[in-house]
């Protein structure tokens, strides 16, 4: 008897694929060893802050209990650190399970969500789990001088609808690495009404570090329906433990509370997260790192005679002009690993995370 679960899927699934993680990475790293270049997935090579590892052997002891399902020691530390009420945030496994969760709480098949046309990935997928309409919106040119493909927020703005309930953005933006300022955000912000959630993920702040633009954060007070996604995966280098956070108005916040599965981030996550965030000094040297290395890398690539997008994250964006998958396979077959932008609609660019210098010396090596 044949069977396939797959004609039992609710109509909004039968739209999705599943994650493609891209290549078997545990093989990989068998086969090269300590050759395998990793710059696909935006991690921080630079690595946490040494109190997260004091703190995790510390809290080993404890794993036999449930997580505080509220993660409250965290949130206090949150609000402190960020100057906003406990009762302001959201934790996630993750900042992509509150983008999921905030289209399956404000959008259904009777609304619609705004997005850019080369916007974060989660943002095309939350909208088709809450059977929203997608008003994808055409990003900015490719010769734009600060933002090519990046978000045009005057069109964004023209494209709301009555129904919309969310727009959601990404400052800096991924895959891009395209950043706009305060002021342009502000503009758009005052044109939204009140039953539309502006949503702005932030999982690369901590690298911004040009004049004019910073963050979304402040702006919390004067937009209630403002609500800003932030993670611990990228600048504090705790992407295996997946650990995200939302801060918005308290009534955003108590309708995701309904949702939100009650053990959705563990116990370790919890207590590295609150390590990493206590250690500043740590984030802001790593930080530095990165931008260092991200300057000396495009400098490189530029002498090589590659187009190299405006970056304020950590990863650059490689633009060929043309197909990019002859290029993504010759690095590959020499351990070097690299995210293809086909998905996007950007089969002519190449993503690649900001490694180690030795990492970042393959990459250089194995280029044509």
């Amino acid at each position: 008897m044949s069977f396939d679960a797959s004609s039992l899927a609710n109509a909004v699934l039968r739209q999705l694929q599943a994650y493609d993680p891209g290549h078997d990475l545990p093989a990989l790293r068998a086969k090269f060893g300590g050759q395998l270049a990793e710059l696909g997935s935006n991690e921080n090579v630079s690595g946490p802050s040494p109190q997260v590892y004091a703190a995790l052997q510390g809290a080993m002891p404890e794993i036999i209990r449930y997580p505080d399902p509220r993660g409250m020691s965290l949130k206090r530390a949150l609000a402190q650190h960020l100057g906003v009420a406990t009762d302001a945030i959201a934790l996630g496994n993750g900042s992509h399970e509150l983008l999921i969760l905030l289209a399956q709480c404000f959008a259904d098949s009777q609304t619609s969500i705004v997005h850019s046309e080369f916007g974060f990935a989660v943002f095309p997928i939350a909208t088709a789990v809450a059977g929203a309409r997608a008003i994808r919106v055409k990003a900015l040119p490719a010769d734009h001088p600060q933002s090519p493909y990046g978000h045009d927020l005057d069109a964004m703005a023209a494209a709301l609808r009555d129904d919309t309930r969310i727009v959601y953005l990404a400052n800096p933006n991924n895959p891009t690495g395209s950043w706009f300022d305060d002021v342009p955000l502000e503009r758009f912000l005052a044109q939204v009404p009140s039953h539309t959630l502006v949503v702005v993920d932030e999982a690369y702040r901590e690298f911004v570090d040009v004049s004019g633009s910073g963050g979304a954060m402040p702006l919390l007070d004067r937009f209630p329906n403002l609500v800003v996604t932030r993670t611990f995966s990228k600048a504090y280098a705790l992407a295996g433990l997946r650990i995200g956070y939302l801060v918005a108005h308290a009534s955003v916040v108590a309708v995701i509370e309904r949702l939100r599965e009650s053990f959705n981030v563990n116990a370790l996550a919890l207590v590295a997260a609150e390590a990493a965030l206590a250690d500043q000094a740590h984030l802001q040297m790593s930080c530095s790192d990165t931008r260092r290395e991200r300057q000396w890398l495009v400098q490189q690539l530029r002498e090589r005679g590659f187009r190299i997008l405006p970056s304020q994250t950590n990863f650059l964006l490689l633009d060929l002009g043309l197909d990019a998958a002859a290029l993504e396979r010759r690095l590959f077959e020499r351990g070097v690993i690299v995210r293809p932008m086909g998905g996007y609609g950007l089969a002519h660019t190449l993503r690649i995370s900001i490694g180690t210098r030795d990492e970042n010396l393959r990459l250089l090596d194995s280029l044509p």
